[in-house]
Formats: structure tokens, sequence, C-alpha cells
């Protein structure tokens, strides 16, 4: 038996609680508490859950992005408990004395400031929020390096990756092969996808998530975005990204290297593993989440993705491959385009029409700074509301 002293839980701030990866944070917060202590939380708008959340795992910090919601949060509140607000609520937060690591769960760019501002106060960061690396990949991996803090993926397909490469450099990395689950629209007819109804796109075959993921895994952009994540995470470029179309989303994505070996990380389709180990990196602990029953699951399919009838793959891959402002500009065309097809104001494949047509309108910015990056976004934004109206 190791003598060796029980490690000490991880200090843990959640940026995005109440969503559903913050859900699922905290369902492993539960399941391991020797190693995983919440020391912070931060919503938008859920301030009823949120304080729930705060009361239910005795978190001392919490905020809410939505100003007028603040007094309902602390209505909720048990007494003592510290809120704050805003953008800046956040960024407190992001760098409690007390915390290790920062989990990064918001969707869209709201959590790039945060991200950027744990970061610096020398904090590791679990991202979840793919538009941070997507927005400005170069500029948050190059802070990382220079704090010598520790940029850790929560997305299922690059844990899975990470996984693989256990600290394996780019130069043995022939291809990193994302898998997707081809969305509810994966055997429709190209012909059919004009008339495909917000109802339908919301019908995910594999997944629970918000709006917005659902709407991008339809499309397939969400695989671009992590094309783009992956490509600065593990220090790639774009043409050693790829994608397969895997309907079980068993196989969470692999990594061939260039000796022709392929490795592949697999497990029940749960969040919860892919945050534990974040979490716990670079231990593995025991828990209560189901094993993988492979006489059960029977076969695994794979096939090749339609790039030609879901463009936003090779939309990426030239974002991806150009770099500077244009990530960025793709991520925010498209938010404003889901928006509006949501909103029943736009169909299907005005989606991708809407961000090759910005992409294609902007003039890029190749080794921007953080305040051109977010101007280029809200450049994006208008342009792209401009085009839909």
């Amino acid at each position: 038996m190791s003598d060796s002293p029980p490690a000490k839980p991880k200090n843990v701030v959640v940026l995005g609680s109440t969503g559903s990866i913050g859900e699922s944070a905290l369902k492993v917060a539960h399941d391991i508490p020797d190693r995983m202590k919440v020391v912070g939380l931060a919503a938008n708008r859920s301030a009823k859950r949120l304080a729930e959340q705060c009361t239910e795992f005795s978190v001392q910090h919490c905020s809410i992005t939505d100003e007028s919601k603040l007094s309902e949060l602390r209505d909720g509140l048990p007494s003592g408990v510290n809120s704050a607000t805003g953008e800046e609520g956040m960024i407190e937060l992001a760098q409690l004395p007390e915390a290790d690591m920062v989990l990064i769960a918001i969707v869209g760019t709201d959590g790039l400031r945060p991200a950027l501002a744990a970061i610096e106060a020398g904090k590791d960061i679990a991202v979840a929020s793919k538009e941070i690396l997507v927005m400005a990949g170069e500029t948050v991996m190059t802070a990382a390096r220079e704090k010598g803090v520790n940029v850790l993926p929560v997305d299922s397909e690059h844990n899975a990756i990470f996984q693989c490469l256990e600290g394996k450099p780019s130069g043995d990395i022939s291809r990193l092969i994302l898998t997707a689950s081809g969305g509810p629209f994966r055997e429709a007819p190209a012909e059919e996808l004009a008339a495909v109804t917000v109802e339908q796109a919301l019908k995910h075959p594999t997944w629970e998530m918000g709006r917005k993921i659902t709407i991008d895994s339809a499309t397939l952009f969400n695989k671009g975005l992590e094309m783009i994540e992956a490509r600065w995470l593990f220090g790639v470029e774009m043409d050693r990204v790829d994608v397969i179309v895997h309907p079980q989303s068993i196989v969470h994505s692999m990594v061939e290297f260039i000796d022709g070996s392929v490795l592949a990380q697999l497990s029940v389709t749960d969040m919860c593993f892919p945050i534990q180990y974040a979490v716990t990196w670079p231990e593995r602990v025991p828990n209560t989440l189901p094993p993988l029953d492979f006489a059960e699951l029977a076969k695994l399919d794979f096939e090749e993705p339609r790039w030609d009838d879901f463009p936003a793959l090779r939309l990426a891959k030239r974002a991806g491959a150009e770099g500077g402002t244009l990530p960025g500009v793709m991520n925010a065309a498209n938010e404003i385009a889901v928006a509006a097809f949501l909103d029943k104001q736009i169909g299907f494949p005005r989606i991708w029409e809407t961000v090759a047509a910005v992409m294609d309108a902007h003039e890029v910015n190749p080794h921007p700074d953080l305040d051109e990056i977010i101007a280029a976004d809200g450049w994006a934004r208008q342009a792209a509301q401009e085009i839909i109206t």
C-alpha cells in the first residue's frame, strides 16, 4: 500500500453553473467530494437555481450576470454568501484566491475575459465554452504558457483527444479525428434541409443540450468550432484535424499517430466523464458512473461527413487555417444566424449562407489583440444582422 497522503480536493469555480455542463459539473462534485470542492458559482439569469446550488454546496461566493436578477438571488441565499453581478462578478470569481481551477461553461463569448482573468491569476482553466478558443485561441494559449497554467478540455471530444495523447508531442500526431453524431439530419436528403423546422432541429439524437448548441449540432457548426478549438488546444495545423460521423457517440474522438496507430477513448454518453477527468487529471478516481457494456452495444458505425450538404465544416476549416479574426467572425455570425433561425426569421440553410457571406466580407486581421478580436466580433454580428434583415 502507498504511504502517500490522500490528495486534497481541488477548489473549483463553475461559471455557467445552471446550464447543462454546469449541472453535470455539480453532479461530479457530489460524486467525488474528496476530490472536488465547489468554491464559486456563476449563472446568467437563473437566480433561484443558483441560490439552490449555493445552499447545497455551501458556496460562499456567487455571481449572476443579469443585474435585474440580483435581488432575487440575494433573497434565496443563506446569510453570509457574497454575491456580485455582471462581467465584473465573473472576473472576481475567476480570481478567487482559494480557487485552483475555473470551469468555464458559458455558451458564447462571455467567458473570454473571465478565462483570461483566471489565467492571469494563475488558475488552471477547464474549458467547456469552445468559443473562447475559437475567438482567441492564440491569445489564450500564449497567456497560459506564460503563466504556467493548464488549459484542460471539457468537451467530450477534446477531452478524449487529451486522454489519448497523454502529453505526446505535436510531431507524433498524424491526425486528430473528432467524432460527430451527425445530428438529427444525418440521413436527411439535401433537398429536404430547406424545409427543416426549429422543432425538428432541436431534437438531437444523442445529447440533451441548450437550444443554441443543439442547432449548432444540427448544422455541424458545433463540430466546425470544435475543429478550430482542437487546432489551438493541441498545437496542430487545421489540415491535421479531421471529422468522422459516429452515430452512437461512444467513441468520443481518436488520435492517429505518425506510425499509423490509432488510439480512441470510449465511454457512455455522459458529460460527467470528461468533467471529472479535467478535475482529477492527471489521476483517475472511482465514481458511480456506469461502465460500457460492449455486449449490449453490439456495434460501432462510422461514416464520412456530408461536406457538400453541411458547409459548416468547410467554413470552419477555412477559418481555422486562415486564423486571425476570421474564426471569431465565423462564430459571431453563426450566433446571430442561429438566433434568427430559432426566432423563425430565416430558414435552416440560411444559417450557413449568412455565415459564409459575413466571412467573405471580412478583412482579416492576422494577429489581433483582445480589443481587436472583440471589435471583429461586434462587426460580424452587425454584418450578419444586416444580411438577415
